[in-house]
């Protein structure tokens, strides 16, 4: 008979696509895995996965069966929270996957989900939007803070939260004057340091500058808006980055703020969650403080 481990070396593998990261995911050495799955396509009379030297996908068997897989392991979550949550308490461990720009909204919803449920325990993972989608699809995150734009409706449930509003930090003495605003043409003209190519905030700013027909002076890329803050703070180079970001870690010393303008670009993050939970406690009370004006 299949067991829950078995179950869980599916999803892990679905995960990872590597039998050596699934393994030590689940706890066990390689050659046990292996046999796990090679028992289970025995039971079932079916290949499961598509072997070569290394890892090559799963089968059309072998997709359905992880299907299961992942819904059996959110039932037997479900129950878990279910029990705990019956005894009057919300308890366990919530994972989101959030792109870059919504690092700070992420960190907010969770002091306010943290507030509401002390027994909550949240961690918060950075990636680009693909795989936050992703993630959330195999079962690596509960939730995701992404762009709603390109979602996959049939997988994933998309909840509008924010439309994403962008700014120019400058080095003060790089853009003398007193304006509150700046057009994306005189900031194209700037040093800029932004996010790289496979970041959708970057696809994002490119298609604006590409609709201008501008070709922005980037002298730096990076993964986070940290290190983008920084070289805006020690004069290196400008960054466009959500104005909401300024606002929560701001004031940045030594730099002006200049709102985007002509044109004026707005971009809705969400929060996604898959299709398949149901009843899971956690991700109900993160959809409660998520959904609820402050």
């Amino acid at each position: 008979m299949i067991d829950l481990k078995d179950m869980q070396c599916l999803a892990a593998l679905a995960r990872h696509h590597h039998f050596a990261k699934a393994a030590d995911a689940c706890g066990v050495s390689q050659p046990a895995f292996s046999m796990r799955i090679r028992s289970m396509e025995e039971r079932l009379g079916v290949k499961v996965v598509r072997r070569g030297n290394r890892f090559q996908g799963f089968t059309p068997d072998g997709e359905r069966i992880v299907e299961h897989a992942r819904r059996i392991l959110d039932d037997v979550k479900a129950l878990e929270q279910d029990v705990r949550t019956g005894r009057g308490e919300i308890t366990g461990n919530l994972t989101l996957g959030v792109v870059p720009t919504a690092a700070a909204p992420a960190a907010h919803m969770a002091k306010r989900l943290k507030d509401a449920h002390p027994g909550i325990t949240v961690r918060i993972e950075t990636t680009t939007s693909l795989l936050v989608q992703q993630g959330v699809i195999d079962g690596k995150f509960d939730a995701g803070l992404t762009y709603v734009e390109g979602v996959e409706a049939d997988l994933l449930t998309a909840d509008p939260l924010f439309d994403e509003t962008y700014v120019l930090l400058a080095p003060s003495d790089m853009v003398p004057g007193q304006s509150d605003a700046m057009s994306w043409a005189d900031a194209a003209s700037l040093r800029l340091c932004l996010l790289h190519s496979e970041m959708q905030n970057r696809r994002i700013l490119d298609g604006v500058f590409r609709d201008l027909g501008l070709s922005p002076k980037v002298v730096a890329e990076t993964s986070t808006h940290s290190a983008a803050l920084v070289m805006a703070v020690e004069g290196l180079a400008a960054t466009v980055v959500p104005k909401e970001l300024v606002e929560k870690l701001g004031p940045f010393r030594g730099t002006t703020v200049f709102d985007l303008i002509e044109p004026d670009v707005a971009k809705t993050v969400g929060l996604v969650t898959p299709r398949r939970a149901k009843g899971l406690s956690v991700l109900d009370a993160l959809k409660a403080v998520a959904l609820t004006p402050e």
